[in-house]
């Protein structure tokens, strides 16, 4: 089983269009998989122990937990996307996994409180317009003890590189202005904070696309979308692109952007 599959990003519906598609973040996917690779080290599941993931999408990382929490734990995933809800259900009944899943989101999570030893959650804060109120849900069903790893990116932090830097500043800056929560990754702690958690560790790691991927599609929508605002015009955009493919080209390119995960856990 590939626990590496990535998932979609997920969103409330105040909040802006999702933006970072799929294809943008397999280009990053060595990244992902050690800033995964860190979180299930970071929440050190054992038998017995039940484990949730929010926002669990094709419910492949539910299906690691219920590998690691054995048959006298549970494994669970809350999913707000029916296709993705039962594409997981299908996954779990095709390989035998005990892993469950339940129709939810961040804001209400269908279990009562104390329900859980340890909980992900993953690329679903920068999407929502109430993190806050999410930070609370997983404070509430985290048993005393229980520990939770949240995961997400900061936009502040795009490197787009080489690139006039006017113009590579006003694309991030419509990139940020695009996002609902940009800077997610550096409030994570303060959120999980408020909400009554205490922060244990903090890992990150830079999401740098393969230089194979040139220009890339994530770069392409959003200079665009610059164009339409006004605050670069079409000719530069042009050169911007000119610029970034002939330093693909080169080996001189450097597209990336910072994810952060924090491990914290609810005291007793």
């Amino acid at each position: 089983m590939d626990t590496y599959t990535l998932r979609p990003d997920r969103f409330d519906r105040a909040g802006q269009d999702q933006l970072v598609d799929v294809r943008d973040l397999q280009a990053a996917l060595p990244g992902i998989r050690r800033l995964r690779d860190w979180a299930h080290d970071a929440l050190a599941l054992r038998p017995g122990e039940h484990a949730l993931d929010i926002g669990s999408g094709t419910g492949t990382e539910v299906m690691a937990f219920a590998d690691a929490v054995g048959p006298g734990g549970a494994a669970v995933g809350v999913e707000p996307d029916p296709n993705l809800l039962a594409s997981a259900e299908r996954r779990a009944a095709q390989t035998g996994s005990p892993a469950k899943f339940h129709s939810g989101d961040a804001y209400g999570l269908p279990f009562g409180a104390g329900s859980f030893d340890a909980a992900l959650c993953e690329r679903v804060f920068q999407h929502l317009t109430a993190p806050n109120r999410a930070a609370n849900e997983i404070a509430r069903v985290l048993r005393p003890g229980g520990r939770v790893v949240v995961v997400d990116s900061d936009w502040g932090t795009a490197i787009v590189h080489p690139g006039e830097r006017q113009v590579v500043r006003e694309v991030v800056d419509t990139l940020i202005s695009a996002t609902t929560n940009p800077f997610s990754g550096r409030r994570l702690p303060g959120q999980l904070t408020k909400a009554g958690l205490v922060i244990d560790d903090i890992g990150s790691h830079a999401l740098v696309q393969d230089r194979t991927v040139g220009v890339g599609s994530l770069v392409t929508r959003i200079s665009a979308m610059a164009v339409a605002r006004g605050v670069i015009t079409e000719e530069q955009r042009d050169r911007l692109v000119e610029d970034l493919e002939a330093g693909a080209a080169s080996g001189d390119i450097h597209l990336s952007v910072t994810m952060f995960a924090v491990l914290a856990h609810k005291p007793n």
